[in-house]
């Protein structure tokens, strides 16, 4: 197999070469050449990518977004994802948000604590489940970010004090159109479950002095 080299080309000229079969077509100086109309301003070494990329990777013009300090290892991978993200990946399974799942192991949410005060404002964007000690008679105001379809708890707890009465904002929906008495003893513990309606109906029912 034979090397055919140009070096030179008139500037500004248009020239078509053809390299025979088998050949290797080599460029000493890129700097005038375009392809499709755009200048190459890569170097020479840069462009040498027939049998594999032998540049750094900071070289490499990736241009799907792909960081150019991608390790050769990493460019392994046909979408440029590091191995141990790609290991990730595919422990994760075909898992889709507009897909019926079968689940094969449990799932779970956090119970998120809420802070006690005269009037507590659940942020319905922070988690399914809350949990709350209550140590003042509270106001649960009309929640912040209410999604239709989302469920939940919500887990109260009287202080040590105990007597601590709970009121509910307009959106909370309850059987017959009255709220629960919540139990008062000193370290009683209610669960009021919920299931949002519409952005201003939670519909909730109660449980009372979980034992």
């Amino acid at each position: 197999m034979s090397t055919l080299k140009v070096n030179t080309l008139e500037p500004r000229s248009s020239t078509t070469i053809t390299v025979p079969t088998g050949n290797v077509f080599t460029i000493a100086d890129n700097s005038g050449i375009s392809i499709g109309g755009t200048v190459v301003s890569s170097t020479a070494a840069e462009l040498n990518i027939l049998d594999g990329v032998t540049s750094t990777t900071a070289e490499i013009n990736v241009l799907d977004g792909i960081p150019a300090t991608l390790t050769a290892t990493e460019l392994g991978y046909s979408d440029g994802v590091t191995s141990a993200l790609q290991t990730q990946i595919n422990a994760k399974g075909n898992a889709s948000l507009a897909t019926a799942q079968n689940w094969t192991a449990g799932q779970r949410g956090e119970i998120t604590a809420l802070t006690s005060a005269t009037t507590v404002t659940p942020d319905m964007a922070d988690s399914n489940h809350f949990s709350c000690t209550m140590a003042h008679n509270i106001t649960f105001a009309n929640p912040s970010n209410l999604t239709a379809g989302q469920t939940g708890s919500i887990f109260l707890t009287q202080d040590g004090t105990g007597s601590r009465t709970a009121s509910w904002g307009s959106y909370w929906d309850w059987a017959a159109g009255t709220a629960p008495t919540l139990t008062t003893t000193a370290a009683a513990v209610d669960r009021i479950d919920y299931v949002v309606r519409s952005a201003t109906s939670i519909n909730a029912v109660a449980t009372l002095n979980l034992s």
